[in-house]
């Protein structure tokens, strides 16, 4: 600390007398004199010990550098243990050790979801009926749709029989434009539905795997298994399906 910042301002330096100017100085040393010991006092050093690759005890009063690839400990004067001072990591064991980090943090946050999935099943569906149940509302949305697809492809063949009575008068012939348009129109809606038709067969298969998993999963659960104990879940629930095609 220099003490020049301590002095008068300049203008006024003629007006104090030596004599004054330097009672000044010391009683600002006496003030502030104890707290510049104090703050430029070393830390207390510890001693530092461990044993190298060739399984010397090493000792010092500073971290050793031979054994910076190793846990150091820190020791007190009387011998105990103040701290243990890590490994020294380089930058690729840093990154190895920061990647392990995060999966281990990612496989602790997965339990945890597995925990509180599990419960949410339970609290949903307390027995067997509460969960067929629901597969059979599941279904019904599907089964609706698949009846209206049915309905629909009957209509359409039946509104196919005329167009193919008409064009049976054009033997080797191109059919009119407008007959033509009218067969191409009901091919397209007729495909449509076929497509809907099987989508709605997987989807219906699709329901019924999703609750059987879980029905094997809420037997085992209901059995006396803690939940988060079974492993991964479903990857959908009732909430979650798929829109049917209509």
């Amino acid at each position: 600390m220099r003490l020049l910042a301590c002095r008068a301002p300049t203008r006024y330096r003629p007006l104090l007398p030596e004599a004054v100017r330097v009672a000044v100085l010391a009683a600002l040393l006496v003030q502030v004199g104890p707290t510049l010991a104090q703050g430029s006092k070393p830390p207390a050093a510890g001693i530092y010990t461990c044993i190298d690759d060739r399984g010397r005890r090493l000792t010092a009063d500073r971290p050793i550098p031979e054994c910076m690839a190793k846990e150091q400990l820190v020791l007190n004067r009387d011998g105990s243990v103040n701290h243990v001072l890590p490994p020294t990591l380089t930058p690729e064991e840093r990154a190895v050790q920061e990647t392990k980090e995060r999966q281990e943090a990612a496989l602790r946050a997965q339990r945890a979801e597995a925990v509180r999935r599990d419960r949410n099943l339970l609290a949903r569906y307390p027995d067997e009926d509460a969960h067929q149940r629901a597969r059979e509302a599941a279904l019904d949305t599907v089964r609706l749709a698949a009846k209206a697809t049915e309905l629909r492809l009957r209509a359409l063949e039946t509104e196919r029989k005329p167009l193919l009575a008409e064009a049976e008068f054009y033997p080797g012939r191109a059919l009119p434009a407008k007959l033509r348009s009218q067969m191409d129109a009901n091919d397209a809606s007729t495909q449509a539905q076929q497509e809907a038709a099987a989508h709605q067969e997987v989807e219906i298969d699709r329901i019924n795997r999703l609750y059987d998993r879980e029905l094997d999963r809420l037997r085992r659960l209901w059995a006396g298994a803690a939940p988060g104990s079974l492993g991964a879940l479903p990857s959908a629930t009732t909430g979650g399906l798929a829109p049917v095609r209509r």
